[in-house]
């Protein structure tokens, strides 16, 4: 298994755990007063309380869009991409940057989309349409 750890600040665990349950559907792990895990697609996030959330900075420029950094996300099947933006389509979570195909008819096209979780934080979801091609120069 090569699955990532990410730990990142949220404001709350109640609507953290709302947003990474109820909304995209994560496994919930171990959880305290003050941190909560999620097996977040096959990898391990870990939310903790934090009262210093930093603004997402939108300076990266990809294929002319702006995406904001930090961000992390997942790489999903076109399937678990759609199915992922109809359960945030449902309960109402704006884009920061609305589903779309990124380098259309190019080596590494892919669906991608950002949001931000109830904190605050950036997340992409992206699916490769040819998955050879993640790490395509």
């Amino acid at each position: 298994m090569s699955a990532f750890h990410y730990a990142f600040k949220v404001k709350d665990i109640a609507s953290t755990r709302r947003f990474y349950v109820d909304i995209l559907g994560c496994l919930e792990g171990r959880s305290t007063e003050t941190w909560i895990d999620f097996d977040f697609f096959g990898n391990q996030l870990s939310a903790h309380i934090s009262t210093n959330l930093p603004e997402p900075d939108y300076c990266g420029k990809v294929d002319g869009v702006s995406v904001p950094i930090p961000h992390f996300g997942c790489i999903l099947e076109y399937g678990q991409f759609q199915e992922v933006q109809e359960r945030l389509v449902k309960h109402e979570i704006d884009f920061i940057v609305k589903p779309q195909t990124r380098y259309e008819g190019q080596k590494g096209e892919q669906l991608t989309m950002f949001i931000l979780d109830l904190s605050g934080n950036p997340i992409e979801f992206k699916a490769f349409r040819n998955s050879e091609e993640i790490f395509a120069s």
